[in-house]
C-alpha cells in the first residue's frame, strides 16, 4: 500500500535542496544580480558579477543599481518598467560603471521573480567584447573543421594508393600524422616532423602522444586516456583541441588547434589522422588586437571624460543657455526648463517686468525638439487693436486701406517652431477666440483670404498681469487661460535673488564693458554690498541700466554705482578698505556651497534626498563639478 510523502519529509527536502540552489547561483559561471527594482538595490549577486564588475559583494550591495548605470538612467528606468510589465526584458545596449571608474559594454537579459508578496528582478550579464570574440573563434572553428573534413575526405579518396598518399600529404604546409589503431606512429608528413624537431624515422612506430602531448602548458600530466587525439581511435567521432600545447623534442613548448579524424575500413577503425597549425602567431596577433582594442577603449573614455568636462565646463560658463545665477529660484527654472523643454506643452512665464522672461522662454525653445526651427517673438502690449488679427495671422492684399501687398503672419512664421507671445494679458478679448481655435485646432485664415492654413506651433506665453483675476474681472477667457497656462513658471523678481546680484552685476560689467571700449572694470566689495540692498523695481533691466550708466559715467578704474545707501539714504556708503571679488573667490562661493550641500545630504548624490536634488541639477552635473574641484576624491 502505497502512502503520500509527509509534509516534514517535503519540508525537510526543500531545505536540503536549498543550499545546491545557493551553490548554482554562486558558481554559476554567468553574472547573475537579484535586486530589488522598486527600492533601487541589489538583494544579491553572484561571484561572476563581482568578477564582471570588480567589486567585492558588500561593495556591490550597499551601492544603488542607478550608480551603476546612473549615465543611462532615463533606459534604466525604460527597461525596468519594460520588464516589470512583461516578466521578462533584453537588451545589448548598456554600459555599466566598472571599479576604477571604467566602463564595460554588457548584454542584459532580466526576468522577474515573485517571493511572497515581494516582486524581485533577476539579470544576467554578459560582457559584449567576450560574446564577439566566442563568436568568432566559432566561425574560425567551423572554417577549420571544414577544411579538414576536406582533408578527410582527400585521405579517404587515396587510401588504396599508399604512394599517392605520401606524395600528397608531403607536400602540403599543415602539419600531418596519423597513428594506428594501438595509437603509433604510422606516418608523419616532414611539416610536422619539423615543426616538432623530429627526424622522420624516429616518429614512425612511436607513441606520439608522448612525444608531443605530454603534459599540460603548466606541466601537469595530460594522461593518454584524455587526449582527443586517440579518443577518435577508441570511439570512431571527430575530435578537435582548441589552443592545446605539443611540445618539441628541445622541450619548448607551442600553443596549436587539431583535429583527430578516425579512419574507417570495412566498418572497423584502423587508425586516425591528425592535423595540427600552429597558432602562436594568431595568438600573438589575438594580443596585439585585444591590447590595440583596450587602448582605443582607454582613449575612447578619456576623451568622453574630456568632452563631459568641457561641456559641463561650457555650461558653467554660460550658464545654463544664457541665464546667469546659482539662486535657489534659479535652479528650479533650469530644473522646469530642463523637464518642460524636450515637450510640446503650453508654458506660461509669470513675473515682474524686467525678470527675464524672454530669456526663459528662449531656453525652453533651445531643449526642445524645435530648436533648429524659428523662435518668434510677439510683444502683444506693442500691437494697436486693430491690426492684431493681421500681426498673428497675415492678410492678403487688399483685405482692408494699406494692405498694399499679402502679409505673412507670425503663426506661419512659427510653423514647425515656437511662438512666444510677450505680455499675453494685452491681447483683446473678440480676438482670444481665433487665438484659441488655432491652438486647439492648428488652422487659421488669414484676413480677407477664405483659404484654411494649417501650422504645428508650440506656444510659449509671458505675462506680468495676474491672469486669474483678469479672467474673474471676464478680461480674458478662461478657456485661452487653461490651454495657455499647462506648464506655469515663475520668473522671481530681483530682490528675491539676491545672492545672484554680484553674478548678474559681473556679467553686465564684462559685456557691456567689451560693448563699450571699457574692459578689465571691477566690482568693489561696497558697490556688491550697495547692489544687494537695493530693492529693484525694474528688476534686471534696472541692474543692466545702472552698470551700462557706471561705465559710462567712470573715467578711472573705479566705477560710480549710481544708487541711494539704504542705510544712510542722504550719505554714500562710505568702506575703510574696498575689496574686489575675484574669481577665485567666487570659484571659492561655489566650492563651499557645494560641500555645504553634501554634509547636509551625509554625501548622497542620487535620489530625492541627495546633494543633486537639493542643488536643482542633474545628478551627472553635480558629479562632474565635485571632479572638477576635486571634492570627494
Amino acid at each position: 500500500m502505497s502512502h503520500a510523502p509527509s509534509t516534514d519529509y517535503m519540508s525537510d527536502s526543500a531545505e536540503f535542496a536549498y543550499p545546491y540552489r545557493q551553490m548554482a547561483f554562486e558558481h554559476c559561471p554567468e553574472a547573475i544580480m537579484q535586486l530589488d527594482p522598486l527600492a533601487n538595490r541589489f538583494v544579491d549577486v553572484n561571484a561572476a558579477a563581482c568578477a564582471l564588475l570588480g567589486y567585492t559583494r558588500q561593495q556591490l550591495l550597499a551601492m544603488t543599481v542607478s550608480y551603476l548605470f546612473g549615465h543611462q538612467l532615463a533606459q534604466l528606468i525604460a527597461f525596468t518598467e519594460g520588464l516589470l510589465a512583461q516578466g521578462s526584458a533584453w537588451s545589448d545596449d548598456f554600459s555599466c560603471r566598472r571599479a576604477q571608474d571604467e566602463w564595460v559594454e554588457v548584454e542584459l537579459s532580466a526576468n522577474t521573480m515573485q517571493v511572497g508578496r515581494q516582486q524581485y528582478a533577476l539579470w544576467v550579464l554578459r560582457e559584449k567584447r567576450e560574446q564577439r570574440f566566442y563568436q568568432d573563434r566559432g566561425q574560425t572553428d567551423r572554417v577549420m573543421q571544414g577544411g579538414l573534413v576536406e582533408w578527410r575526405n582527400i585521405l579517404n579518396l587515396f587510401k588504396d594508393n599508399e604512394r599517392a598518399n605520401q606524395l600528397l600529404l608531403s607536400s602540403v604546409g599543415d602539419c600531418i600524422y596519423s597513428i594506428d589503431s594501438d595509437g603509433l606512429a604510422t606516418y608523419i608528413n616532414p611539416t610536422g616532423a619539423r615543426m616538432l624537431g623530429w627526424a622522420l624515422d624516429e616518429v614512425i612506430g612511436k607513441n606520439i602522444h608522448r612525444i608531443h602531448h605530454h603534459s599540460h602548458a603548466d606541466g601537469s600530466p595530460y594522461p593518454v586516456e584524455d587526449c582527443p587525439i586517440y579518443k577518435a581511435v577508441n570511439d570512431g567521432l571527430v575530435h578537435e583541441g582548441r589552443q592545446e600545447m605539443f611540445w618539441r623534442r628541445d622541450g619548448s613548448s607551442f600553443p596549436v588547434e587539431f583535429t583527430s579524424t578516425p579512419v574507417i575500413d570495412n566498418g572497423r577503425i584502423v587508425g586516425s589522422v591528425v592535423v595540427f597549425r600552429d597558432i602562436t602567431e594568431r595568438q600573438n596577433t589575438q594580443k596585439r588586437l585585444e591590447s590595440a582594442l583596450e587602448e582605443l577603449q582607454r582613449l575612447k573614455q578619456r576623451l568622453e571624460r574630456e568632452n563631459a568636462y568641457l561641456q559641463e565646463e561650457l555650461r558653467i560658463e554660460h550658464n545654463h543657455r544664457e541665464i546667469v545665477g546659482r539662486s535657489e529660484p534659479i535652479l528650479r527654472i533650469v530644473k522646469q526648463i530642463d523637464v518642460v523643454g524636450p515637450t510640446d506643452a503650453s508654458v506660461m512665464i509669470h513675473g515682474e517686468s524686467g525678470t527675464g522672461k524672454e530669456l526663459i522662454a528662449r531656453a525652453i525653445h533651445q531643449a526642445s525638439r524645435r530648436s533648429e526651427q524659428p523662435l518668434i517673438r510677439v510683444n502683444c502690449a506693442a500691437i494697436p487693436a486693430d491690426l492684431f488679427e493681421s500681426e498673428f495671422f497675415g492678410h492678403v492684399r487688399g483685405a482692408f486701406t494699406g494692405a498694399l501687398r499679402d502679409r505673412t503672419g507670425r503663426f506661419e512664421l512659427a510653423d514647425g517652431g515656437t511662438l512666444f507671445l510677450d505680455e499675453v494679458g494685452e491681447i483683446p478679448l473678440e480676438l482670444q477666440g481665433k487665438l484659441l481655435r488655432v491652438l486647439q485646432e492648428g488652422q487659421f485664415e488669414r484676413v480677407g483670404e477664405e483659404r484654411t492654413r494649417r501650422v504645428d506651433v508650440r506656444i510659449i506665453a509671458a505675462t506680468n498681469r495676474n491672469l486669474e483675476t483678469e479672467v474673474e474681472a471676464k478680461r480674458f477667457r478662461q478657456d485661452l487661460y487653461f490651454r495657455l497656462n499647462v506648464f506655469p513658471i515663475h520668473a522671481p523678481a530681483l530682490r528675491e535673488r539676491v545672492e545672484d546680484i554680484a553674478l548678474l552685476a559681473s556679467h553686465f560689467l564684462e559685456q557691456i564693458g567689451l560693448r563699450l571700449g571699457k574692459p578689465g572694470r571691477m566690482l568693489r566689495r561696497s558697490d556688491i554690498e550697495k547692489l544687494q540692498h537695493y530693492r529693484w523695481p525694474g528688476n534686471i533691466r534696472e541692474l543692466q541700466n545702472v552698470v551700462e550708466r557706471a561705465l559710462i559715467t567712470t573715467t578711472g578704474a573705479e566705477l560710480a554705482i549710481d544708487l541711494p545707501d539704504p542705510r544712510s539714504p542722504s550719505q554714500p556708503s562710505q568702506v575703510a578698505e574696498p575689496a574686489i571679488l575675484t574669481e577665485a573667490q567666487l570659484r571659492q562661493l561655489e566650492e563651499d556651497n557645494l560641500r555645504a550641500a553634501l554634509q547636509r545630504c551625509d554625501g548622497r548624490l542620487f535620489g530625492s534626498q541627495g546633494a543633486a536634488a537639493l542643488l536643482g541639477v542633474k545628478p551627472t552635473t553635480l558629479a562632474s563639478r565635485l571632479k572638477r574641484l576635486g571634492i570627494g576624491s
